[in-house]
This record gives C-alpha cells, structure tokens and sequence, in this order.
C-alpha cells in the first residue's frame, strides 16, 4: 500500500492504518478511491481525496460497524 498512498492526505493515511490494524486490506480502485475489504464482509468504498472533513471519521464508523456487525450474527 505505500506506493499507493501517494497525494492522501494525513487523515485518510491515519483511517488507512486503522484498517490495516484491525485486519482490512486497502486498494486503489480504477477510478483513484479506496477500498477496504475484509472477508466476510462488503467492500467499503471512499475518495481518496474527501473534500468534507467528516468524510475520514465516517469512514472510520462504517469499518467499526461493518466488524460489529459481524461480531452480533
């Protein structure tokens, strides 16, 4: 993934190490966004260059759920 974090900004690079900590795999996608996977679970999708500021900690939400989620089935 470092090749890759070329042009993120410091807040998607720290939400990018969150999910490499707690077992997600990062890609770039064709389109330049991100792409978090984990199995068993549905890709998450988001801009590598978020123009709002709540855009990294919504991210970060949606990881938490989506293990949570998996966690209560």
């Amino acid at each position: 993934m470092p090749s890759t974090l070329h042009g993120i900004k410091v807040r998607t690079r720290q939400l990018i190490n969150f999910a490499l900590d707690n077992g997600w795999q990062v890609s770039r996608t064709p389109g330049g966004h991100l792409k978090f996977t984990k199995p068993g679970h549905k890709p998450i999708f988001i801009s590598s260059t978020p123009s709002d500021y709540r855009a990294d900690r919504n991210a970060r939400a949606n990881l938490r759920r989506a293990d949570r989620h998996l966690e209560t089935l």
